[in-house]
């Protein structure tokens, strides 16, 4: 009997074996599981993935670029497959798993490769904060030479928000769009044909009016008139065919990656060239430091919106009305680059000796906007201190389409965005206006802030200037020649500007004529009286608001009537009055 014992414990080990090695509990691996599948569920096991590589590409359509982090997902996914299928490989054959195993690690090689290009992408590797410095090139700049004084026919008084609401608007008026089309949330800024506009391609409302119309296309863009504030739904002889509202093989972005597969696009714009035909503007990316980092603009590629044509130019090379070859983003990003790091690296942690950067916006967005400057846009942002972000120290102004950017200093410090606007809606608290993201404008040789005063509608109801180095005093007017007038006789108080300077800069002129018709409108809840003069060749109607002055009421026709109004602006249909005399 005691000779059967070992026949038992050989017996038990066997058993626990065909459980699953050392413990009941524990089951097969995943490799285990896929050694056992049979050659032809392999075989089909790699055509559905290489089929389903295939169509997330082309759904997905990353930039076959090794600059491209995207493509690194997809590669080292790849790679990890590839440690699989050998692992797999090596389970079901004993004889080869030695090679099979060392074979592994070129996949592992491929994902350490990845590893390092992004580690040496990073500011803090020796001799890659001074690359980081020099991508964008600012120099030095006089803002009463370089910056136009400031015309007032040019000026954009409304915002993006602004723009949608009028774009909104005009787009109910026509009711066989509206059922059918709604406004794609674009609204690029531009100039076109000298002024600047915002413009948005109108998209389908969802994929069933995408189904129905698929064929005939998008009719029309919205273009908005940010001086004039007149917004308009141009009809299109040729339709949008590329879009972004397209989810198919139209789709705007996918045809240009398609079409281009190894450049990198960063973030497009819509525009029109000076025919008024609508193109996408895809500025391609150049990574310059590491595999990552030191991203620039190399080159521009213009997708015809109609025709689905598109133009490949060298970023100096492309047309003079692309107005956005640079992203605002990017350019931000590179100065705060620059700004950072000219230093060194370890000066922007620790000493942080002339470390600035540009100034936050609101509602956690970056703070710029733009101005226009004969046939481009430029980005404009202030600069403040890493250190005391309590005021700005300068402003940078960057052309969108050469990327050629400057500095202008502030002798004594001047007010942050932020600290402008609070000062401008401070000075109609008891309207309970917000005010608008401002815009920097040259006024008789001050750099000035301007912005809109907004009801809780969001319209513009006044506008406000603020000289940026002498920002204790804020002057505002229920139009745009109202403002300027009080601007300047401020600057001239506050001994900025004599007056005769102001006078000199003044728009206003004066009137005196016979009131030949007078009539009364509601625009937008204000009350207005429009009054021609007698022999006046032109006909021109000169609008008085209320209530600031309500003496108009007491004029009729054969009145004589003397006036200050500002010049007449093209676009504008009346020309505003800013006091009576």
């Amino acid at each position: 009997m005691p000779a059967q014992g070992p026949d038992f414990k050989d017996l038990f080990e066997h058993l626990r074996r065909e459980k699953g090695g050392k413990g009941a509990a524990s089951g097969p691996s995943l490799v285990d599981q896929i050694a056992k599948w049979s050659r032809r569920a392999l075989i089909i096991a790699a055509i559905v993935l290489v089929v389903a590589l295939v169509v997330c590409y082309w759904w997905f359509h990353p930039a076959l670029n090794l600059g491209s982090q995207q493509v690194w997902t997809w590669i080292c996914g790849i790679a990890l497959l590839a440690i699989l299928a050998l692992a797999v490989a090596a389970a079901r054959s004993i004889e080869r798993a030695p090679l099979l195993k060392k074979l592994m690690v070129l996949p592992g090689a491929v994902i350490a490769a990845f590893l390092v290009g992004l580690l040496l992408s990073q500011p803090f590797v020796p001799g890659n904060a001074e690359r980081y410095a020099t991508v964008l090139t600012t120099t030095d700049g006089d803002f009463a030479t370089d910056i136009q004084q400031v015309d007032y026919a040019d000026v954009p008084v409304i915002d993006r928000d602004s723009a949608i609401l009028l774009g909104n608007r005009a787009m109910g008026s026509i009711p066989e769009y509206v059922s059918q089309f709604e406004i794609a949330d674009t609204y690029s800024q531009i100039n076109y044909r000298g002024r600047p506009v915002r413009v948005s391609p109108l998209a389908y409302a969802d994929l069933f009016k995408w189904f129905s119309n698929r064929d005939a296309g998008v009719p029309a863009y919205v273009i908005v008139d940010m001086v004039t504030q007149e917004a308009e739904v141009v009809r299109l002889e040729q339709p949008i065919l590329y879009s972004d509202s397209e989810p198919l093989m139209r789709n705007a972005d996918r045809h240009v990656q398609l079409s281009y597969p190894s450049y990198m696009f960063d973030q497009k714009s819509f525009e029109l060239d000076e025919e008024g035909n609508p193109w996408w503007v895809y500025p391609v990316q150049r990574k310059t430091i590491g595999l990552f980092g030191g991203t620039t603009i190399a080159r521009v590629v213009l997708l015809n919106a109609c025709t689905g044509e598109t133009l490949d130019f060298a970023v100096e090379e492309c047309p003079t009305w692309v107005d956005r070859a640079y992203p605002a983003d990017l350019l931000i990003e590179q100065y705060n680059w620059s700004g950072a790091y000219q230093g060194g690296w370890l000066n922007s942690w620790l000493g942080q000796e002339g470390v600035v950067r540009t100034t936050s916006g609101t509602n956690g967005e970056l703070g710029y906007n733009y101005l226009a400057q004969g046939e481009d846009i430029y980005l404009y942002t202030g600069v403040s201190s890493v250190t005391a972000d309590n005021s700005n120290v300068g402003f940078i102004l960057v052309n969108q389409r050469t990327g050629d950017s400057r500095y202008y200093a502030l002798e004594r410090g001047g007010a942050t965005e932020d600290s402008a606007m609070a000062s401008a809606e401070g000075q109609v608290q008891h309207l309970g206006y917000q005010a608008t993201y401002p815009l920097l404008l040259n006024v008789a040789g001050q750099p000035t802030y301007f912005m809109a005063l907004k009801d809780a509608a969001g319209l513009v109801k006044m506008y406000a200037m603020i000289n940026v180095e002498q920002y204790q005093s804020v002057a505002t007017g229920s139009t745009v020649e109202e403002c300027q007038e009080g601007y300047l006789t401020m600057l001239a108080a506050d001994g900025l500007l004599s007056e005769d300077a102001a006078a000199d800069a003044s728009s206003q002129r004066e009137v005196t004529g016979v009131v030949a018709t007078v009539a009364q409108a509601v625009v937008e809840g204000n009350s207005h009286f429009y009054v021609t003069l007698e022999d006046d060749p032109a006909g021109t109607i000169y609008d008085f608001a209320l209530p600031e002055l309500i003496e108009i009421v007491m004029y009729q026709p054969g009145d004589t009537i003397a006036f200050r109004c500002g010049e007449k602006i093209e676009g504008l249909a009346t020309v505003t009055v800013s006091e009576l005399l």
